[in-house]
């Protein structure tokens, strides 16, 4: 019980951790993306100056529900770079541990270390895919789409910390991230129907 404990307190910090240190971040490159997606459907409404372009932007975010669920895909996406790759040391050698992160705990200097980060990264993408599917579409075969959606967002992290230097690529990680993307997208689906049926 009291290791069921301790695995839940260290999910719950690095969650909380991982969501809190680049929230402003991730909120600001939302709506700066956002204003690029403006740029490239209402060109003629934003290009009038800094005070006409934030005024189009507070009134199409209050009349356009797309809009907003794409500032929320914006968001979630960019807690999940900054946490994989924006905010990562540089390895020497990021083929280091290829085959490891399988299992939650791990040996260092022959003893066994705690270590949650195969939960954390099936927790990282589940907001992912449901976002996604909430954004584009409420239709079953989005659902297989969300999880090839997360199946190649996870890899092409996994090659840009590979060429960057960027944290250790992690075949783990891979199989995580789209369980993650998997579970986000059943969920979505579940969630859905359930609420089909009561209206």
């Amino acid at each position: 019980m009291t290791e069921v404990i301790k695995i839940l307190n260290n999910i719950i910090t690095n969650v909380l951790t991982a969501l809190y240190r680049p929230c402003g971040f991730s909120l600001l490159l939302s709506f700066f993306s956002m204003f690029f997606y403006l740029y490239a459907y209402r060109p003629i409404n934003v290009g009038k100056g800094w005070k006409a372009a934030i005024i189009v932007w507070h009134d199409t975010f209050k009349e356009s529900a797309l809009f907003r669920k794409l500032f929320l895909l914006c968001f979630v996406t960019s807690l999940i770079l900054f946490k994989t790759l924006l905010n990562r040391d540089l390895w020497m050698n990021p083929l280091s541990n290829v085959m490891g992160g399988w299992s939650i705990w791990e040996t260092v200097n022959g003893k066994k270390k705690l270590t949650t980060e195969c939960i954390e990264n099936v927790i990282m993408m589940m907001p992912f895919s449901a976002t996604l599917i909430w954004t584009f579409g409420e239709r079953q075969r989005m659902i297989w789409k969300g999880i090839k959606i997360t199946f190649c967002l996870s890899v092409s992290i996994e090659f840009l910390q590979l060429f960057l230097r960027l944290g250790t690529f992690q075949l783990s990680d891979i199989f995580y991230n789209t369980l993650g993307g998997c579970l986000g997208s059943v969920i979505y689906g579940v969630c859905w129907k359930m609420i089909g049926k009561q209206q």
